[in-house]
């Protein structure tokens, strides 16, 4: 599992996010799951957009550059919906509904995706 750290805003955005990076983890994503628990998402990379067709529940989705900054909110996307695509956009982050505005996350907000962050510190290695 690994951490995402909004070094922006000093806030600690998920503790039990998955890591989508292959093409079958891509494919499949969230579908077949019930929900996300709080501190829960999924990281996809590469990606530069989502669909949330079949999906059973809602989900805040950011958008994130190559540099892990963020460049595109959404939040409380419905099923059936797609995102924009953008060829700037290099990975996404398939958050729970409402994690987007409890963390005050916006675009511009810098991003840290670890997997061996010390709890409580808003330090590690990124993740690319």
């Amino acid at each position: 599992m690994l951490r995402v750290i909004n070094t922006t805003r000093g806030c600690i955005v998920g503790d039990r996010i998955e890591l989508a990076d292959t093409s079958m983890k891509r494919m499949f994503g969230l579908l077949g799951r019930r929900g996300l628990d709080a501190g829960g998402g999924l990281w996809i990379k590469p990606s530069s957009g989502v669909h949330t067709f079949f999906m059973a529940f809602k989900i805040d989705v950011v958008g994130l550059d190559r540099d892990l900054r963020v460049i595109r909110l959404w939040q409380c996307l419905v099923p059936w919906r797609v995102t924009s695509v953008s060829f700037k956009m290099r990975s996404v982050l398939e958050l729970p509904c409402g994690t987007v505005s409890l963390s005050r996350m916006e675009v511009g907000d810098r991003l840290q995706i670890c997997d061996s962050c010390e709890a409580g510190a808003v330090a590690g290695s990124d993740i690319r």
